[in-house]
């Protein structure tokens, strides 16, 4: 399907698009105040006119903006994961805890494979999954057919995945990063797109090793 392209959106042309779709704005052209609205409920992207790749999958790049997260950790990361609760939820967005709730031991992978698949799934926007490190959550959610998690310490490493290389799954280390830390990056994930086609025709070929296997 053409992406549709706008001289202008009002709130009656944001109403009438697909929600999670990606739209083309015509250079000069405006997006009133309540279509911002109604297009960020919608989970609407808006890009710039030629920026889109027809003949690229609609459903490459992660949704953006993020209003629906999936979130879980192990044993380790319960009290980092209650404090990005407390920071998501008043902001609007939707979060479906996975657990765990205390501090007896369980296993990554399980929490991590719940959070990767209520992504894979569309059940939520983008998933963030925590253990000690966050390499083992990471390497777990990546074992779902469609995830794509990466672990991050910073915000510019956040801003890379998502903006270069489509992840829409945050894996933290609770042992390496503060609450403080991780809020950042949680921001920085949850808020860039992945837009530019040359990042885009990457992740295909990111999507075709995956399905050769």
């Amino acid at each position: 399907m053409a992406v549709r392209k706008f001289g202008i959106i009002t709130e009656a042309d944001a109403r009438g698009i697909e929600p999670g779709s990606t739209v083309e704005l015509e250079k000069g052209g405006h997006v009133t105040p309540l279509a911002q609205d109604t297009l960020r409920a919608r989970r609407v992207t808006v890009v710039p006119a030629g920026s889109v790749d027809p003949s690229l999958p609609a459903d490459l790049a992660p949704v953006s903006p993020v209003q629906r997260v999936a979130i879980g950790s192990d044993h380790t990361g319960v009290a980092l994961k209650s404090a990005l609760i407390a920071y998501l939820r008043p902001r609007g967005i939707a979060v479906n805890d996975l657990g765990t709730t205390g501090t007896d031991a369980v296993d990554y992978p399980d929490i991590a494979a719940a959070v990767a698949k209520s992504v894979t799934r569309r059940e939520s926007d983008a998933g963030i999954v925590i253990d000690g490190a966050g390499l083992g959550s990471a390497m777990a959610a990546n074992k779902i057919r469609g995830a794509r998690a990466a672990m991050c310490t910073t915000v510019t490493l956040a801003r890379y995945a998502r903006e270069h290389n489509g992840a829409n799954v945050l894996a933290l280390g609770a042992t390496l990063i503060d609450a403080a830390e991780a809020r950042d990056i949680v921001e920085m994930f949850l808020t860039t797109p992945t837009r530019e086609p040359r990042y885009l025709r990457r992740l295909l070929k990111v999507r075709r090793l995956e399905e050769s296997f």
